[in-house]
């Protein structure tokens, strides 16, 4: 002990023998090593599967299936998640810090086989399955909740109202849509541009609407506050019949505090008619309201997307590090548009995914506005009035509660 204290002799950690196993082309060795450790199994399973032999990718197969058992539930639907966007590589590979910055780069990783990939997720599948809780009430589902991402990660979300984590998406309807931003400079004079970048099918820049650039479209803006003192707000409104096949809305700060130095700062949108144009500000209409807190210099918070059933909103939770001052849509086209394709390509596990799993054990309706006649437990993005008492609710508040032990 006193002669490794010393630095006289050196004894490797676990993931270090485990990594010299792999260096050396003992890949199985390397497995039987991190056995020792579930999780860091589970999370190196995809490396050492691309890099074993034939011969040696049934032994790390056993030692995964072993360890399925001992390592936490985040980490099992992480690695099914996971599993779930190897059988192709992607257009690009998105890593995503704990400050919601993120790094996007190729994916040089050869696909895993689809029949590794089946077994492998049929193995998770009945591991996860095991954990849930046995439910002696009805499970009853609001549909809009199907498409909420499971909270695996604390970071891929914000705070707010109606907020949802990162890939999360929602059916938008309504004739326009109002992008609305606000903030409140603490000491200094502090400038934060809201802007929306349109892009293509392919994703390339299809046009933008900004200070620089009030209209284009029909998308309009409401104009440029370079002082929020008192607090400010800008708005863009976006007619659902615009062009574009994806709308990204973000937050630049062109000059000023940082969205952590600000007293407050937010972001949030409406859906409207038409006829609503010149009306008071009406808070009923906000669908969702998410703070901004991050440490880039462009906050990325939603991307809409439009598809063959109509529009939606897809959370991206997002920053990008931008520069010191001076930001504009203009600059930011290309980083924009590489991580709203990396995330709108990514396949999520969403809570339609342990519903699936849910339904072997209990009994699963849909709900549909009218109230059942026997306690339930519901699980929506907000709980409806007048449930029978005994009932349970899972709103979005409490979604991580749903993920097993």
């Amino acid at each position: 002990m006193f002669t490794v204290a010393r630095g006289e002799r050196r004894v490797p950690n676990l993931a270090g023998r485990a990594e010299a196993a792999i260096r050396a082309g003992a890949v199985a060795p390397a497995a039987s090593v991190l056995s020792a450790a579930p999780g860091l199994l589970l999370r190196s399973a995809d490396r050492l599967l691309r890099l074993a032999s034939p011969s040696e990718r049934t032994t790390v197969v056993d030692a995964v299936t072993g360890a399925l058992g001992s390592a936490s539930g985040r980490v099992l639907l992480s690695l099914r998640e996971h599993v779930d966007n190897r059988l192709t590589p992607a257009s690009a590979r998105m890593y995503a810090s704990r400050s919601r910055t993120a790094w996007v780069g190729p994916d040089e990783r050869p696909p895993l086989p689809a029949g590794l990939v089946a077994e492998l997720s049929s193995l998770l599948d009945a591991e996860i399955s095991a954990r849930l809780p046995a439910s002696h009430r009805p499970l009853m589902v609001d549909p809009e909740v199907l498409d909420v991402a499971l909270p695996l990660s604390g970071k891929a979300t914000e705070a707010g109202f109606a907020v949802m984590p990162r890939g999360s998406r929602a059916s938008v309807s309504g004739e326009l849509l109002r992008f609305f931003t606000y903030w409140r400079q603490t000491s200094r004079r502090t400038d934060y541009d809201l802007s929306v970048l349109l892009l293509d099918d392919e994703f390339h820049g299809a046009g933008q609407v900004s200070w620089t650039n009030y209209r284009h479209d029909g998308v309009v803006h409401s104009g440029d506050v370079t002082d929020a003192k008192h607090g400010a707000t800008e708005f863009v409104d976006v007619p659902l019949t615009a062009a574009g096949h994806y709308v990204v809305p973000q937050v630049n700060i062109y000059a000023g505090e940082s969205f952590e130095e600000v007293a407050e700062s937010m972001f949030g949108y409406q859906t409207r008619a038409r006829d609503q144009g010149g009306a008071p500000f009406d808070a009923r209409t906000v669908r969702a309201r998410s703070h901004l807190r991050g440490q880039g210099r462009v906050a990325l918070p939603m991307v809409f997307a439009r598809n063959e059933r109509g529009w939606q909103a897809v959370w991206l939770h997002l920053y990008l590090r931008g520069w010191p001052s001076f930001n504009r849509v203009e600059g930011n086209t290309f980083t924009t548009a590489d991580r709203v394709r990396a995330l709108m390509e990514r396949r999520y596990l969403t809570v339609s995914y342990l519903v699936d799993r849910w339904r072997a054990r209990a009994e699963v309706t849909a709900w549909d506005g009218r109230l059942p006649d026997q306690p339930v437990t519901f699980v929506g993005v907000d709980a409806p009035e007048g449930l029978p008492d005994g009932s349970e609710t899972y709103t979005l508040d409490r979604l991580s509660e749903l993920i097993p032990e």
